[in-house]
């Protein structure tokens, strides 16, 4: 049996997991059920095997990551929507014509109700993939271009290409840093991160070979390598070593080669982020500490039934029994 290196995102009262082809998202509902949903997909690169090589498999990762976790997040969204408010003075003769006008519509009876979700569906993906691009826009513009437009205003001060690289990075990483902790100020982002420390504590625990209980998942580290806060502290750091050479002197093509060059630093990530993964050694461990240490911020200590809403959500994914007693056996490679 393989090694099973789950992922996993916080959403609004619950925790999604990803393993292999699967990934679930349980959430914790009003009425306090757990509300548990399995979703399968292919990644495109079982599709096309050359986007499995090395850097393009970080970059096809990351706007997988992203739609998947946009998709979960509106999931879990959903569960806390406001109820609108309905008017009370329909009488059944409205009703009646309601139902009449529903049903003879542009489509009848079951061909009208599957052409409707169809339409539904292709309008909620369209609506996934907006969300995402425009998400995407805005921290492109936030975190990439304001520090180098900022960043670039140096030259009138410095001309040493390495100085202005250098202070492009930190503006990037104080103003991520900045971002993380005023939206930590937020009621709801704080229970998000909680439930992030229990997706973290859930994967350790999972990995450690303990049995998934509340109470044992809770005695686990919050903080995780693979953690996608420790990818966008990397992603900075790269970025600050990649822009050391690239000297150009026109400010639209500063901020043009920054957007271009965003999917090789992303890639160079990920690769960065699932060695330190893979490895204990003690490079891999010093080299996670700044994203280890960013975590103290974008995670929180869970309370047990945060705990146990993670469980629900790698026991959909994966026989964690049954793959922790493979483990005893030694039967599990990398």
């Amino acid at each position: 049996m393989k090694r099973a290196r789950i992922g996993g995102q916080a959403v609004i009262e619950g925790v999604m997991m990803k393993y292999e082809d699967q990934y679930a998202v349980a959430v914790r509902k009003p009425d306090q059920e757990i509300e548990v949903k399995v979703e399968s997909y292919t990644p495109i690169g079982e599709k096309y095997k050359i986007l499995k090589l090395p850097i393009l498999r970080g970059v096809v990762n990351f706007f997988e990551s992203l739609v998947i976790g946009v998709k979960t997040l509106t999931y879990s969204a959903d569960f806390y929507e406001e109820e609108e408010p309905t008017g009370k003075s329909e009488n059944k003769d409205d009703s009646r014509l309601s139902d009449t006008e529903s049903n003879n519509g542009s489509g009848s009876g079951e061909n009208g109700s599957k052409n409707n979700k169809k339409e539904s569906s292709t309008g909620d993906d369209l609506m996934m993939i907006g969300t995402v691009i425009v998400s995407l826009a805005i921290a492109i513009a936030l975190f990439m271009l304001l520090p180098a437009f900022i960043a670039g205003l140096l030259e009138h001060v410095t001309k040493s290409n390495v100085l202005i690289a250098v202070a492009e990075g930190v503006l990037r990483l104080v103003i991520f840093l900045a971002y993380v902790v005023l939206i930590s100020l937020m009621k709801d982002i704080k229970r998000v991160f909680m439930y992030h420390g229990a997706e973290h504590k859930t994967i350790n625990c999972f990995e450690a070979g303990d049995p998934l209980t509340p109470e044992n998942v809770k005695k686990h580290s919050r903080y995780h390598k693979r953690c996608g806060t420790s990818f966008l502290v990397v992603v900075m750091i790269i970025s600050i070593i990649v822009f050391m050479f690239i000297n150009v002197k026109s400010m639209w093509l500063r901020l043009l080669s920054r957007v271009l060059l965003v999917p090789i630093i992303a890639g160079i990530s990920y690769e960065f982020i699932m060695f330190a993964g893979r490895s204990d050694s003690k490079l891999a461990n010093i080299l996670s500490v700044p994203g280890m240490w960013v975590q103290r911020l974008t995670t929180k200590e869970p309370d047990l039934e945060m705990c146990e809403v993670a469980i629900r959500s790698v026991e959909a994914v994966i026989d964690w029994s049954a793959y922790q007693d493979a483990m005893k056996r030694g039967e599990i490679e990398d």
